[in-house]
């Protein structure tokens, strides 16, 4: 795992910049601390830049930015390319032999031998690279199928350059210099996240995921690219095209099913397991992290490092369930409890960790579990994709039931009732249901108020589409918060599955809030710490796998993931593992009342808010009213909220 940077330069010689992309790379250290190098083309202005956290091959053979054998291609890579060993014995069988065994050197020699395009069809692994041909005098940017791997580009002052994160585009011209992008901040206010290609600014992009960029640099100066827009994107990749590959293909037999999944998963974690420095795997005690960490298991022969994290709130600490999957898998186990104090004392951070707006409250318990892992590790295995790609978020299976429920009310029992749910405060709600459960002695649901009013929104939208945006947004009319006109991008809502919601919805998920959300989440929370997170579960031949499994074999007598489920059965016994799905829950709407107040008041302040310009101020001010004084619960949207002040704060105000 790497960082990585680049400039080509149209008008100021290349050579001038260095001193810049020195300050690039050492604004991504954290990516790549153990060593950094710079290579430079006067001929073409071109400059690309490496920090590495030497994973594969640990030796000065496995430097970057690295040359291939022929001095064709240079290249500036980030990730692993984890089948690197089985296209090396292929091209061994050609005739071709190696100066190290770094899997980015088997990358170069493939691109020489068998052509860009051929070798990435031919890769399995999470990457984001540069490449520069000598001989074409073409420079593509690349970026993994899935989207493991951040990849960011843009223009100005006469530059095109890229970066694995925006803080190295900031030291190389200052964030004050860009303009936001008012389209993608409303896209922000509704899921939390800016989905590729947008970014918080107008002209810096995200590669998307599956996709390359070429830029023809032969023409040198006499050419100039000012605006993102004359930089297409391509796709060598397409999950569309494999979801309807799959149609063709699904599955008939269980039991055959399940060996395949098995047998796949046993190759995808071990291919996955090779490294040269100490490997480990987080372990929640659910399906999916549980699944990779009892293979890993089982395909090591010493114990392998786990670690999870524990809450004092004991209804979602999963910390006991994990040690005992841990004691009966055989793995050395790590855990570290969250505290209030640890956790609020990174609040403050986040915004120089995720260096664009980010509003998955997960993020703090992500870095927290990364940071314990590397103290033991230096790679560490993850379950994420298992959700998106077996059906395991609660959304797919009760968004379809409650909308049909809805549905058949008449549309002004469905009025009525929702405004009558409304005249009553999430708090309200949650107190009473709170004291009819000790009467009960039961245990029961969490949020049940924010739950009541989220029906109560559901009742006014039109198709199971719509539904399914609204149980995912946190702003419905973002629009409305913004000073400035916005409109959000037409790929995020033209989307339609009512014909197939679960289809549609999983797709939808692996599309946008799996590279835009969770991917982010993993990457930045990792790579702050300089610890590699691999996702054996987003492995290529697991997603084209999935696709083929037919929907009774994902959902099945009322349990989700139910093909993982088989698999993991083989490992760990059935009762260590079935039990309500927690995850990772951090007390905002208290927080927002009481830690984060100070803050929250001194961001969201009536005053300030107008002087920025951005927010409409008094709907916004409105909105954390209503949640101070207990009337609705908008803690995910005020959240949201903050993280951007916080951004705009950090680099906006402060760079």
């Amino acid at each position: 795992m790497c960082g990585i940077a680049g400039i080509i330069s149209y008008q100021e010689p290349i050579k001038e910049l260095t001193g810049k992309a020195e300050a690039m790379v050492k604004a991504i250290a954290h990516r790549g601390p153990d060593a950094d190098d710079i290579w430079l083309s006067n001929e073409e202005n071109l400059l690309l830049a490496h920090c590495r956290l030497a994973i594969q091959d640990l030796s000065p053979m496995g430097a970057q930015p690295m040359h291939s054998a022929s001095q064709r291609f240079v290249i500036t890579f980030n990730g692993e390319i984890y089948n690197f060993l089985e296209l090396r014995k292929e091209l061994n069988s050609l005739g071709l032999g190696f100066r190290g065994h770094s899997d980015t050197e088997v990358l170069l020699e493939g691109i020489e031998h068998w052509g860009l395009d051929a070798t990435l069809e031919k890769l399995c692994g999470m990457f984001a690279f540069g490449l520069f041909d000598k001989k074409t005098k073409q420079f593509t940017l690349v970026r993994d199928r899935i989207g493991e791997k951040p990849l960011y580009y843009g223009c100005y002052n006469n530059q095109v350059f890229f970066a694995s994160e925006l803080k190295a585009i900031f030291a190389l011209h200052s964030p004050k210099q860009f303009t936001i992008d008012h389209n993608a901040l409303a896209s922000y206010l509704r899921y939390g996240y800016i989905n590729a290609p947008l970014s918080i600014f107008q002209n810096i992009r995200k590669l998307n995921p599956g996709h390359k960029m070429t830029i023809d640099l032969s023409a040198g100066k006499n050419q100039s690219i000012s605006h993102v827009e004359q930089l297409p994107q391509v796709p060598y990749w397409s999950l569309a095209s494999v979801v309807d590959s799959a149609r063709s293909q699904l599955l008939t037999d269980e039991p055959t099913a399940i060996a395949q999944l098995d047998t796949l998963l046993n190759q995808i974690i071990t291919e996955q397991s090779i490294a040269d420095v100490p490997l480990g795997a987080f372990l929640s005690g659910g399906i999916d992290s549980s699944t990779v960490a009892a293979i890993a298991q089982a395909n090591s022969n010493k114990p392998v490092d786990t670690f999870t994290i524990g809450f004092d709130d004991k209804s979602f600490n999963e910390a006991e369930h994990a040690k005992a999957v841990a004691k009966h898998i055989g793995s050395n186990h790590h855990e570290t409890y969250i505290t209030g104090a640890n956790t609020l004392d990174l609040v403050p951070s986040i915004a120089s960790i995720y260096d664009e707006p980010f509003a998955d409250s997960s993020q703090i318990p992500m870095i927290i579990v990364s940071q314990l892992a590397k103290q033991h590790v230096t790679v560490s295995l993850s379950g994420d994709g298992g959700d998106e790609l077996f059906a395991g978020y609660n959304r797919y299976t009760q968004t379809e039931r409650m909308y049909a429920k809805i549905r058949r009310l008449p549309k002004f029992a469905r009025s009525m009732l929702s405004t009558a749910i409304n005249s009553v405060s999430p708090t309200t709600y949650d107190r009473v249901y709170q004291s009819l459960k000790s009467l009960s002695g039961r245990k029961g649901a969490a949020n049940v108020g924010l739950k009541l009013h989220k029906l109560s929104g559901l009742m006014s939208t039109k198709d199971l589409s719509e539904a399914y945006r609204y149980l995912s947004s946190y702003a419905q009319n973002p629009s409305e918060l913004l000073v400035q006109p916005s409109s959000e991008p037409d790929f995020l809502i033209s989307q339609n599955f009512n014909s197939d919601f679960l289809n549609g919805a999983m797709e939808w998920d692996q599309r946008y809030y799996l590279p835009g959300d969770n991917l982010v989440k993993s990457d930045r929370a990792s790579m702050f710490t300089s610890l590699e997170m691999r996702l054996p579960l987003l492995d290529k031949k697991l997603i084209e796998f999935a696709w083929t499994v037919p929907n009774h074999m994902k959902l099945k007598d009322g349990q989700s993931k139910w093909l993982l489920r088989q698999v993991l059965y083989k490992y760990v016994p059935k009762e260590l593992i079935e039990r309500p799905k927690m995850g990772f829950s951090i007390p905002i709407a208290q927080w927002l009342k009481s830690d984060l107040v100070e803050l929250t008041s001194e961001l969201l302040d009536k005053d300030y808010l107008d002087q920025q310009g951005i927010f409409n101020s008094q709907l916004v001010h409105s909105v954390y009213k209503e949640h101070i004084k207990g009337h609705s619960d908008n803690s995910n949207l005020l959240w949201t909220i903050l993280m951007f002040q916080m951004w705009y704060k950090n680099y906006m105000e402060g760079f």
